[in-house]
């Protein structure tokens, strides 16, 4: 019996990160409503986040019940079907908040461990960033590719920081390292976005400590198939650790992140391009 089609599961991805971008869209115009705290009280949910996360929910399990699902707001679902949705429904809720537009959407589907199918909907961006699997990377239906490699001093990098105090102080201390070896850095407030960033060519890497799953599951595959790395990995205080960059210049960035501190633990859980 043959398994699930990724293409399939592409479409249905994008069709829902397209509703429940335009349900948050129209949330965001009617004035944003904290629901609630996670990590510290700076690290926010809002009424928006619990609603898009109910929206996707009830799309995809409504089309495939016997999926399983892993979401930013709610609780994991277990499954029947081997295919498990992988759900941020706003990464970056405090631009979201502030009104800034760089939010997005994210859903993957994994198969097999694998994610082989991944879109991110920014919404007040107008930017859909869809890949699949052996499938390719496009951003609005073109095909995207990262920026060709540059020397270690004119590379613009993203990064993000934790919400918990001790940890940015923590992270305050690899940036001092990184900042003076690169171009530039920048804080854009959300990791699937970065990472799509680097996989269009808009930044040339990205280096972040505490990201989730759901942060990266999708925006991860578009970095694969446009011919990026994302590395999973650990920090000195064990937390996750991404790592990204074009494919040609990735490991000089990579021994510029270790000298710069951020690396610690055995060693990569995914040098691939979409693992957790």
């Amino acid at each position: 019996m043959s398994g699930p089609d990724p293409v399939e599961l592409r479409d249905l991805a994008l069709a829902t990160a397209r509703e429940a971008g335009d349900l948050v869209a129209r949330l965001r115009a009617e004035g944003v409503e904290v629901a609630g705290t996670k990590s510290s009280e700076i690290d926010i949910v809002t009424r928006a986040d619990q609603a898009a996360e109910a929206l996707i929910r009830e799309r995809l399990l409504g089309a495939r019940p016997g999926d399983g699902m892993v979401g930013e707001e709610g609780d994991d679902l277990p499954g029947t079907s081997g295919v498990v949705w992988i759900v941020d429904p706003i990464d970056g809720t405090v631009n979201y908040l502030y009104g800034h537009p760089h939010y997005a959407v994210s859903i993957g589907a994994e198969v097999g461990g694998e994610i082989v199918a991944g879109v991110v909907v920014a919404p007040a961006l107008g930017l859909e960033y869809v890949a699949l699997l052996g499938g390719g990377a496009s951003c609005n239906g073109r095909p995207v590719r990262p920026r060709p490699a540059v020397p270690m001093t004119q590379r613009l990098v993203a990064t993000g920081f934790s919400y918990e105090q001790p940890a940015r102080a923590r992270e305050a201390t690899y940036v001092s390292r990184l900042l003076p070896r690169v171009r530039d850095l920048r804080r854009q407030g959300s990791c699937a976005l970065d990472l799509c960033g680097v996989a269009a060519g808009t930044l040339d890497a990205y280096v972040e400590e505490g990201p989730h799953v759901w942060d990266h599951a999708a925006a991860g595959l578009v970095v694969l198939e446009a011919g990026g790395i994302l590395e999973v990995t650990r920090s000195p205080s064990d937390k996750r650790l991404l790592i990204c960059a074009p494919r040609d210049g990735f490991e000089e960035f990579r021994d510029v992140v270790v000298d710069s501190g951020y690396v610690g633990g055995e060693g990569p859980d995914s040098p691939s391009g979409n693992g957790e």
